[in-house]
């Protein structure tokens, strides 16, 4: 049996350049998303703060007063861990993409380092949230996982540590004694992209929370709650097409 290789698959002479454009259209729309809904998201937040904007309460005989609310401190440790935990890794993803990478200048072994240096500022915002997440928990004498999304962030930093595990034994194959590099890699960027899927449901999940609903509200909510999901959609697409398993050539 023929060992598989991992590799871009180049597109076909004869696509259509407008397919080809929208392509790269869709790509460069992606790095915009994810970095504008995360600014966003995190301005909302005001982080450093402790209210946030006017909300309408009629808790006294009916009556609309506005008064300014508190923030969550867990909702502040989501826009300053969660959000920025799904661009640095998308950003990594992307930046292999040979179409709209905006790396595309760079060797493949320039891009393995930045993408090892975006995987660790995810790792590194993702850590620095939970442990604020705990603190503040702790003080308030709250208790832990009580929600799908803190059961479902959890599950995605302990896959996060497990894809970085894998991704130690492909940039040190010899070291950590892999026989078979290509398989290894295919099952690298199968499980992820589950595990960006998985950090987008978390972020998807944190949107649900009372606050975020009574500050975004209507249509406006939906549209939020659909932008993290196109980004996804890209990645998805960029994997399926880009890093297709193939059989080696032979000689």
């Amino acid at each position: 049996m023929q060992p598989l290789e991992v590799g871009l698959v180049p597109a076909s002479a004869g696509e259509p350049r407008l397919t080809r454009w929208l392509r790269r259209g869709s790509g460069i729309l992606a790095h915009l998303v994810a970095l504008g809904f995360t600014i966003f998201l995190t301005a909302l937040s005001r982080p450093g703060t402790k209210t946030g904007p006017l909300m309408e309460n009629r808790s006294e005989g009916g009556r609309a007063q506005w008064v300014t609310p508190e923030i969550p401190a867990l909702w502040e440790a989501d826009a300053g861990g969660s959000l920025e935990f799904c661009l640095c890794m998308a950003e990594a993803i992307l930046l292999f993409s040979p179409e709209h990478s905006p790396f595309f200048f760079c060797s493949r072994k320039a891009r393995i380092r930045l993408h090892w240096a975006g995987q660790t500022l995810a790792i590194l915002c993702a850590a620095l949230g939970l442990g604020f997440i705990i603190s503040s928990r702790t003080r308030s004498e709250l208790p832990h996982l009580v929600s799908w999304h803190s059961w479902v962030g959890a599950l995605t930093l302990l896959a996060t540590g497990v894809q970085a595990l894998c991704g130690l034994c492909l940039l040190c194959p010899r070291a950590a004694r892999v026989s078979r590099v290509a398989r290894l890699k295919l099952y690298h960027l199968t499980c992820g992209l589950v595990v960006y899927l998985m950090a987008t449901v978390t972020v998807l999940l944190g949107m649900y929370s009372v606050w975020f609903q009574a500050q975004i509200k209507g249509a406006a909510w939906y549209l939020c709650l659909a932008l993290p999901v196109y980004p996804a959609l890209v990645i998805m697409h960029q994997i399926s097409r880009s890093y297709l398993p193939r059989k080696k050539m032979e000689m």
